[in-house]
């Protein structure tokens, strides 16, 4: 299997928000995070992302999913019904395995993993920064309009599965 690999779990919840009508009339809302560190800190348009992160064969996606959530968020990946959204290349040429799973999160509880790197850049200083720096509910329409553009399908994806309807 060639190239980057990557797997996460979409967290949403139905109702309460002004999402997009999933047939009984109630919206839905989708849980993004915002990618951390000084590359990503005064950006909120593409800086979105679906919590999850890089594995490898033999590791199944699934389970890496369910592990990078939480080591991105700092909590146990939610109990449920694991919905596959199925596979997306990324602009970058990874290739990014989600699924969608209803429940509910406090975006106040998490704890984030870190990450090392030189900042500034050519400083010779290394710095932590978190993995994500903030999570968020949001309607399909506004998580649209954040998440990284090669991850919109997945919106499309768990809108169709929640108006009956099989995702591609």
């Amino acid at each position: 299997m060639a190239g980057k690999r990557s797997a996460g779990l979409l967290l949403f919840r139905r109702g309460g928000g002004t999402g997009a009508d999933v047939g009984d009339g109630d919206g839905f809302e989708v849980l993004l995070a915002h990618m951390g560190g000084p590359l990503w800190a005064r950006r909120d348009a593409g800086a979105w992302s679906v919590p999850k992160g890089e594995y490898v064969p033999p590791e199944e996606a699934r389970d890496a999913a369910r592990r990078e959530f939480a080591e991105e968020l700092g909590l146990p990946p939610p109990d449920g019904r694991y919905v596959p959204l199925g596979e997306a290349r990324q602009s970058g040429g990874k290739t990014v395995t989600v699924w969608a799973v209803e429940s509910d999160l406090d975006p106040d509880r998490i704890v984030p993993g870190t990450f090392e790197m030189e900042w500034p850049r050519g400083s010779g200083v290394t710095r932590a920064f978190p993995e994500i720096d903030r999570v968020a509910w949001f309607p399909p329409e506004a998580a649209a309009e954040r998440v990284v553009a090669g991850q919109r399908v997945f919106l499309e994806r768990l809108a169709a599965h929640l108006r009956g309807k099989t995702p591609d």
